[in-house]
């Protein structure tokens, strides 16, 4: 029987830095869903999250005496997975971006998505194209600047926020095409 260990932040941290095995087990467990659903969100298989989430947790305990404990822990293990996600997605994928110049600006209707559910909405932005995910779930998700997301991905600002712009058409497009299907079958 597998018994699980429960420590404080501070616990945690502190045994992680001194290499016990228990307490990185710890840790893994009581992060891993949460930090599992991010880099799902990169990616287009579980298989691949779950190989970007194990290349994660090895940077972060390869790297946790950089932990300085300014800012949440919780933070800092999520942008380690949110950069290896990128990493992967930079290594794996071949991806067309467009210029901003290409663009539309498109609105989401808050109505039509507070009516879905989470998983409804996820399913929704896992099925957008590999670079269109990206740039969305590291501007509207995790609050990178367009700036900063262009580093990231060697992109240019521009190409940023026109990834953004037509994720968001698509994500209509299919909200749009979803509440059709749901009110020809009611």
């Amino acid at each position: 029987m597998k018994r699980r260990l429960h420590y404080t932040e501070a616990e945690l941290i502190k045994g992680c830095q001194k290499g016990s095995g228990l307490h990185q087990q710890a840790l893994y467990q009581q992060y891993h869903r949460k930090m599992f659903g991010v880099c799902l969100r990169y990616t287009n298989k579980q298989e691949d999250a779950e190989d970007v989430l194990q290349e994660a947790f090895i940077k972060v305990f390869k790297h946790i005496n950089g932990f300085r404990g300014n800012g949440s822990f919780e933070g800092w293990i999520r942008r380690i997975m949110v950069h290896t996600s990128i990493e992967h997605y930079r290594k794996r994928s071949r991806y067309f971006m467009v210029d901003i110049d290409q663009a539309n600006e498109v609105e989401l209707d808050a109505d039509q998505l507070s009516e879905m559910s989470r998983d409804e909405i996820l399913d929704l932005v896992q099925g957008l194209p590999t670079g269109y995910r990206t740039v969305f779930n590291l501007y509207a998700i995790e609050g990178y600047p367009h700036k900063e997301i262009a580093e990231m991905l060697g992109i240019s600002v521009g190409t940023s926020k026109s990834q953004f712009s037509r994720a968001k058409a698509l994500l209509k497009e299919k909200m749009e095409s979803q509440n059709q299907f749901l009110v020809k079958s009611s």
